[in-house]
């Protein structure tokens, strides 16, 4: 049950951050939850780098991490398909 909630909590992100950085309509449900995944690591991996904790758990502040992550990785996409 574990691996099924941290795929919708990454296609949710990736979704959020997809309508944030004006991708979605060009990403589709597996891209949302790559984009997520890719974005709670980046995320995670950036406020370690800041002496902050990473993703925790099911919780808001998780959420944000994985979110700013995607936007960051949605981004670099952008940049390099240019």
């Amino acid at each position: 049950m574990g691996i099924i909630l941290w795929i919708i909590f990454g296609a949710l992100v990736g979704w959020i951050a997809s309508l944030i950085m004006n991708t979605d309509a060009e990403q589709g449900a597996i891209f949302n939850i790559i984009v997520g995944i890719v974005g709670a690591v980046i995320g995670g991996w950036l406020m370690s780098f800041f002496g902050k904790s990473g993703i925790g758990g099911f919780n808001i502040y998780s959420f944000l991490v994985a979110l700013l992550g995607a936007c960051l990785f949605i981004a670099i996409v952008k940049v390099v398909r240019r």
